[in-house]
């Protein structure tokens, strides 16, 4: 993993072409985050190098030896795409995939944010997948610059990265604070990025993450579910409970029911909670039948003298 010398590169660079020949207007022709720091990876550390980059870039200071010791897989000499969403989301940045174009990739550069994208550089058949961090690039010149292994300020022609880019499946992934979001995050990448964050983050920190994810994506249910529980993990669970009933109520939700009786019941309210777990059960929705039929026995029982 880590390989650092090009291999025979064929085929068409279709974004390239499109996006060189049809600038996007409202597209800077060209941008470089040159204060980005630097971090000169050592033999199939590209992984943590690349990382250390993206969250220095936001300020979160990991040096790559003390990421190596949590990312780095020695049996596979390298570092695996799960890692590295991991290992930024425990160090306390929401860490958001991107879409696969290089029109997506060129506006998270233009709006200041580094992109951590994989390539290989070998051959499908003879891959050498390796780590480098995107930091700025110029259309009409036809290049993209890199934090690089041991160069820190790569230039690569566009239609080169794009071939080596493709060969992982365009995988790349932006480093964000809590609250921040990539300027061109999807709703569904916006939601995996947040859930895995909730994952390792205080109930604060992923509650920041999911009030801010709201205001871009107001009709989420994931959000919306999500945005409750962590209400619920710090203690406020009479604010969680308001959340519950009006997800519950503007999806549809038998979860969200089933979490508000269980909410309501420790907030000493049992004729509530088992209103609130016949409104789950009523759903009769599939994957939750079970935990709604829990949930009214518990409701239920609640009553008894």
């Amino acid at each position: 993993m880590c390989g650092l010398a090009f291999a025979w590169l064929s085929g068409c660079a279709v974004q390239t072409t499109a996006l060189r020949s049809r600038p996007p207007s409202d597209l800077p022709g060209a941008a470089e985050l040159s204060a980005t720091p630097f971090f000169a990876q050592t033999a199939y550390q590209c992984g943590p190098a690349a990382l250390a980059t993206a969250l220095a870039a936001i300020g979160i200071d990991a040096a790559p030896a003390w990421l190596a010791e949590q990312i780095f897989l020695p049996a596979r000499t390298g570092t695996l795409q799960t890692e590295m969403l991991a290992g930024a989301r425990r160090h306390g940045a929401v860490a958001t995939r991107l879409l696969g174009t290089l029109d997506a990739l060129l506006r998270e550069v233009a709006a200041g944010h580094v992109v951590v994208v994989l390539q290989n550089l070998g051959l499908s058949f003879a891959p050498r997948w390796h780590y480098a961090v995107v930091v700025g690039y110029d259309v009409v010149a036809g290049d993209v610059l890199l934090r690089s292994g041991g160069t820190q300020r790569e230039v690569i022609a566009m239609r080169t990265f794009e071939y080596t880019w493709a060969r992982s499946g365009f995988w790349a992934f932006v480093a964000s604070r809590p609250g921040d979001w990539p300027v061109t995050a999807e709703l569904d990448a916006a939601a995996e990025a947040a859930v895995g964050f909730e994952r390792s983050a205080s109930p604060a920190q992923a509650l920041r993450v999911y009030d801010s994810a709201l205001q871009r994506w107001p009709d989420s249910l994931t959000l919306a579910m999500g945005q409750a529980n962590a209400l619920y993990a710090a203690g406020n669970k009479a604010r969680a409970a308001e959340l519950f009933e009006a997800t519950a109520r503007r999806h549809r939700s038998a979860a969200a029911w089933i979490n508000l009786s269980g909410t309501l019941l420790e907030l000493g309210a049992p004729q509530a909670a088992l209103d609130a777990a016949r409104q789950a059960v009523g759903l009769d929705d599939e994957p939750w039948r079970a935990r709604a039929a829990q949930a009214l026995e518990a409701a239920q029982r609640a009553q008894l003298p």
